[in-house]
């Protein structure tokens, strides 16, 4: 059964289901470029990791949004067993537990197409996670790298499905709107195409670019979401009844959970 969403399902954000959804969408995307640009050039699921140490972060809640589990603590008594055997003058003060900030390592992964020859990235493809959007130094690292694509000869695609937080920066733009994926091709910079959609909208279909003098294959999301969204079961896991996270505004809760009742319905 489909997602009872014209586009981008916003039960998805969820960290019980953002990251399996990037990781689906990242292999979904590499499968359906890979006939329409062989022989000439290769498509390869590469990996990054983020090492953080972001205490605040967790104290807030933002921990949640991550959509990485908070590591498992084995709680204690504020007041733990302490020998009784003392001498008569000596006071024993009773320790607190608390928790002391250690660095997180988080996994994420990412498309380049390389040319078949040489080896050289021609265009990055990045689905953009919690990591790279909220402040701190996971943003501080991945603008780095944008700016380092930014500022080379290899393309850039920029997929943005994600509700919270800051999106990247782009110059001359008041655009405001839910979701958006930026197509930026070297030999146009800095001028570059910006797809901004919003919760009610249809995902877009878009080229993705190579060479100039290569026909530019065509990238299908609402094709590629329709296929993921079947094959991970979504229609049965997602409870439509709950409020999504992070949470819509009064009047999209209200249209978003008629879909839902909806989707229960045709079940």
């Amino acid at each position: 059964m489909p997602s009872p969403f014209p586009g981008m399902d916003p039960y998805l954000e969820h960290p019980d289901f953002w990251q399996e959804t990037h990781n689906r969408l990242i292999v979904a995307i590499a499968d359906s470029i890979m006939p329409q640009i062989r022989p000439k050039y290769e498509i390869a699921i590469d990996k990054r990791i983020y090492e953080i140490t972001d205490p605040d972060s967790k104290s807030n809640g933002d921990s949640l949004l991550v959509g990485i589990p908070d590591v498992a603590i084995k709680r204690q008594s504020n007041s733990p067993d302490v020998p009784t055997r003392s001498v008569a003058t000596v006071t024993i003060a009773l320790p607190t537990t608390v928790k002391v900030p250690i660095p997180e390592k988080i996994k994420q992964t990412y498309l380049e197409v390389r040319e078949m020859a040489t080896k050289q990235v021609v265009t990055a493809i990045e689905i953009l996670s919690p990591v790279n959007k909220r402040n701190g130094e996971g943003r501080m690292t991945y603008l780095k790298k944008r700016q380092s694509i930014l500022g080379s000869l290899t393309n850039l695609v920029e997929i943005d499905l994600l509700r919270s937080w800051e999106p990247m920066p782009v110059l001359n733009s008041s655009i405001q709107s839910d979701y958006r994926v930026l197509v930026s091709r070297s030999h146009r910079r800095p001028l570059a195409e910006l797809y901004a959609f919003n919760l009610r909208d249809s995902l877009p279909v878009f080229p993705l670019p190579l060479r100039e003098e290569d026909v530019e294959p065509i990238v299908n999301l609402p094709e590629l979401f329709a296929g993921i969204y079947d094959r991970a079961g979504y229609d049965y896991r997602i409870g439509y009844d709950r409020e999504p996270v992070p949470p819509l505004s009064e009047e999209n809760l209200v249209w978003a959970q008629e879909l839902g009742a909806r989707n229960r319905i045709a079940r």
